[in-house]
């Protein structure tokens, strides 16, 4: 395994300047939809029943990336060092904007599912960096390869990272927030073709990058669906869990898992392919494919929880 993930870890993957620039794009748009569904009641909504609110925020922005950690150290002699930085990438991201969608499916609490996404997209404008900063710094110290050449020139930069970060996430849900409160009608017209449109294109985003790069995918596939789907498994785990320790309700419950479980990894492979946080001499190999297929495997892992819950009765969760 750690061989074949070597490999991976080394390989350049064809991702023109092009490509970033349609990507960047395409995080823009996703990020202006997700504003565009963020209202002020959503923040009163924490006010009047703060529990699950910050149930779900930790498991996303505390547990989600201290799990994943744990995960990473316990396969340490296996997980090669831009697999687990790229894992790391993963969990600092905030939820995808397809929870709602999937959480509405699954019979879970709908308003819950699009406050916690409002309140994480625009908190990741800083958790995002510290996160990755911190576990990432801490793996760096901790994890067996710290002389690993990736892990020598990686210098993580939190103030580089936050403000692109700030630039990617910050202006859309800016401008996405001005346009709901002051065009209304405009943004209840626009708001379901954009949320469609910008996860068809981000899918053919990803579908372009797995096809200019086939025989690397190919060649490392199965070992990547095993990793992401423990990766996966444990995200929604751990929120399901947490929230039920915290014994919030079933449909509560569904929500907590489903946010935590979807990511924003459109976020994680604008910031990998950014020059300006990693240079563009290193290897990412690892940490793009990764983060790639979770931008598919995390929708596919949804769909087919919410397919089993809309089926499943509260009293039997």
């Amino acid at each position: 395994m750690f061989e074949a993930l070597q490999k991976m870890d080394s390989t350049v993957l064809n991702f023109t300047d092009g490509g970033l620039f349609i990507l960047n794009i395409t995080i823009a748009i996703i990020m202006f939809g997700v504003a565009l569904e963020i209202k002020v009641s959503h923040f009163v909504e924490l006010l009047k029943k703060p529990k699950p609110v910050i149930v779900g925020f930790v498991a996303q922005f505390v547990l989600l990336p201290m799990a994943t950690f744990l995960l990473i150290m316990a396969f340490w002699k296996n997980m090669t060092v831009g697999v687990a930085m790229g894992m790391i990438l993963v969990a600092a991201c905030p939820g995808g904007n397809v929870s709602n969608f999937i959480s509405t499916l699954a019979k879970g609490n709908p308003a819950l599912s699009v406050s916690l996404t409002a309140i994480a997209t625009i908190s990741a404008i800083v958790l995002t960096p510290l996160n990755f900063y911190i576990w990432g710094s801490l793996y760096s110290l901790l994890g067996p390869w710290a002389d690993n050449a990736l892990l020598q020139e990686l210098r993580i930069d939190p103030v580089e990272m936050f403000k692109i970060v700030f630039i990617l996430l910050g202006v859309p849900i800016v401008v996405g927030m001005l346009t709901n409160h002051f065009l209304p009608r405009f943004t209840n017209f626009v708001k379901k073709p954009i949320r469609i449109f910008s996860v068809i294109f981000f899918i053919g985003m990803l579908a372009i990058l797995f096809a200019n790069n086939y025989d690397h995918f190919i060649k490392h596939i199965a070992w990547i669906l095993l990793i992401v789907f423990l990766h996966n498994a444990l995200a929604i785990s751990t929120g399901y869990s947490f929230a039920s320790v915290m014994k919030l309700n079933s449909q509560n419950r569904r929500t907590i898992a489903i946010e935590t479980g979807i990511q924003n990894s459109a976020l994680g492979l604008v910031l990998i392919f950014n020059p300006a946080i990693f240079p563009q001499h290193l290897a990412l190999g690892g940490m793009a494919i990764v983060t790639a297929w979770w931008g598919i495997w995390h929708i596919l892992a949804g769909l087919s929880i919410a397919s089993f819950w809309q089926r499943v009765p509260y009293k039997h969760l």
